[in-house]
């Protein structure tokens, strides 16, 4: 038996009373400052994001106190290490100790997360009821219980922080192996390598998609690789964002290959929307606005990590101004590579390919085992926080 497991038989074998959180904690709404008043120093501000708007001469909240965020970023939960100030937007929780710990309160809140979001009123900037947070029913058990529960989580989420913060060593770590490997300093690697910079056009096939008509797309066949689909160097497909078309005849020039580039040309992310196709995600048509990178010539992962490295800055000093920005396929086409030798562009290419999946694969490295790890501390909390309810 484990010891939570000995602390419910021991305080609470019978079953736990269930209330609302306004029965056992004050809901408090911040209060509002302005920008005027914020500095670089101080108490951090939290306004309606997660994240500090500025800092405050003083606070309102203590270090150890639970929040949720009832506009803007409505329904968000957080929780503060350090004394704080909640603004007008920030409903802080105060809590009775002698009957519930605020770390307590902030994982059962944190638990009911999907319906806090539900309950946002949809508007120009939506809005959360402090009433909503104050009706939410929470098991109470006795206080040994909570710290028991407290100190598991705690572990969990410490547990994930520690991955997290490995995940973003290992990307400042990789970003600089690329950028020193890109611009091919000696690396301990026995001297200058010689490069020729060229085009990206004079070394790759380039294709601009073909313009579907979109009231012919329809729900099954053969899958359209859409701007909408290329994320920050994954492509991301799901039922919210796919369209279909119902055979390849005549479109043959448009067949999608297992690792071809493909490249968004419109959208305010412009020049970092690119990725890499994978076999899974086949079979798949191109359409316009986005950009399809082949190559025979150059090792087309080098390519890739090329563009990684250089085309965000190189598309920013390009695109086009405006709501949508876009890039043309003559300046996709002008972009300039450093072309090593066939041997040094394998080398390259084997150290970086570790690298990235260290930091990037989904499926594989630290991204997946940090998201096996936050699927079991979402079960752990879920089964925590469920008790046999205490009959009156």
């Amino acid at each position: 038996m484990s010891k939570l497991e000995e602390l419910i038989q021991q305080y609470c074998p019978d079953g736990v009373e269930y209330v609302k959180l306004g029965d056992v904690a004050q809901v408090c709404r911040g209060v509002r400052v302005v920008k005027s008043q914020l500095s670089k120093l101080g108490y951090p501000v939290y306004q309606n994001c997660l994240t500090p708007m500025g800092y405050y001469d003083k606070t309102n909240c203590p270090q150890g106190t639970t929040f949720v965020i009832c506009g803007g970023a409505a329904g968000n939960v957080g929780y503060t290490d350090v004394d704080c100030w909640a603004a007008d937007d920030c409903e802080y929780i105060q809590c009775d100790n002698s009957k519930v710990i605020n770390k307590y309160i902030y994982y059962c809140l944190v638990s009911n997360q999907h319906y806090l979001l539900s309950q946002v009123r949809k508007a120009s900037i939506p809005r959360l009821s402090p009433s909503v947070i104050k009706d939410l029913v929470i098991p109470v058990p006795p206080l040994p219980v909570q710290e028991e529960i407290v100190k598991i989580l705690d572990a969990f989420a410490s547990y994930t922080a520690e991955l997290e913060a490995e995940l973003e060593a290992r990307k400042k770590q990789y970003e600089y192996y690329r950028d020193n490997l890109l611009s091919f300093n000696k690396l301990n690697r026995g001297g200058q390598i010689e490069v020729e910079w060229k085009k990206l056009g004079d070394v790759a096939d380039l294709l601009s998609g073909f313009p579907f008509d979109s009231t012919q797309f329809t729900k099954t066949g053969i899958k359209l690789m859409r701007g909408i689909n290329i994320k920050r160097g994954q492509l991301c497909f799901n039922d919210t964002d796919d369209r279909f078309w119902n055979s390849v005849d005549g479109l043959e020039k448009y067949i999608i290959n297992e690792n071809d580039i493909v490249i968004s040309m419109d959208g305010s992310l412009v020049g970092k929307s690119f990725g890499m196709v994978k076999k899974e995600d086949l079979p798949l048509l191109l359409v316009q606005r986005v950009a399809r990178i082949r190559s025979s010539v150059v090792n087309i992962n080098f390519i890739y990590h090329c563009i990684t490295n250089w085309f965000p800055n190189y598309v920013d000093k390009k695109k086009t101004p405006g709501a949508i920005p876009h890039i043309s396929m003559k300046d996709i086409a002008n972009f300039m590579l450093p072309i090593p030798s066939e041997t040094e562009q394998e080398k390259i290419v084997s150290l970086l390919d570790r690298f990235d999946t260290i930091t990037n694969d989904l499926t594989s490295g630290l991204p997946a085992e940090i998201e096996k790890r936050r699927q079991q501390y979402e079960y752990y909390r879920d089964k925590l926080l469920t008790f046999k309810r205490k009959e009156s």
